[in-house]
């Protein structure tokens, strides 16, 4: 009766792992930029829905004007100007490098989006209400494409 395994089964067993290894990591680093791509781009319609709600919001009262400023302050983003509320939990501003939102200016108008490496400009016109990146920019332009449509 066989009590351990040979020396050939295990060599073999290692290598079939170390094959499926390799086709697994590059696979699993693709998905999360997938993944940051796609939160970025819920984000944006989430903000854009905001902004539009808020808006009624503001023409129910006779106010004929889109929120001056999407953010208060650059730790917690998009929660409004201060007197005017966007979305009531917001989204919290990303570490220096790190996948997520950060506010670009101090008149919070300007923001960058940052996935894959990549760092998308947003600007918000409080003329017309209007939330979006340059997808003609060489540098982001794919990537703000992926966001916003």
């Amino acid at each position: 009766m066989k009590k351990a395994f040979t020396v050939i089964e295990l060599i073999f067993v290692i290598v079939v792992l170390g094959i499926l290894a390799a086709i697994a990591v590059p696979k699993f680093a693709s998905t999360k930029n997938m993944a940051d791509i796609s939160k970025g781009h819920a984000d944006v319609a989430t903000i854009r829905s905001a902004i539009v709600s808020e808006r009624q919001t503001q023409l129910i009262k006779g106010v004929n004007t889109f929120i001056p400023k999407l953010s208060d302050n650059g730790n917690i983003l998009f929660t409004g100007d201060g007197t005017r509320t966007l979305l009531m939990y917001g989204i919290k501003a990303a570490s220096s490098g790190s996948p997520g939102w950060a506010a670009s200016d101090t008149g919070y108008k300007t923001y960058t989006y940052t996935a894959d490496d990549i760092a998308v400009t947003f600007t918000y016109n409080d003329t017309s209400g209007i939330f979006t990146c340059d997808v003609s920019d060489t540098d982001f332009g794919d990537t703000c494409k992926k966001l916003i449509y």
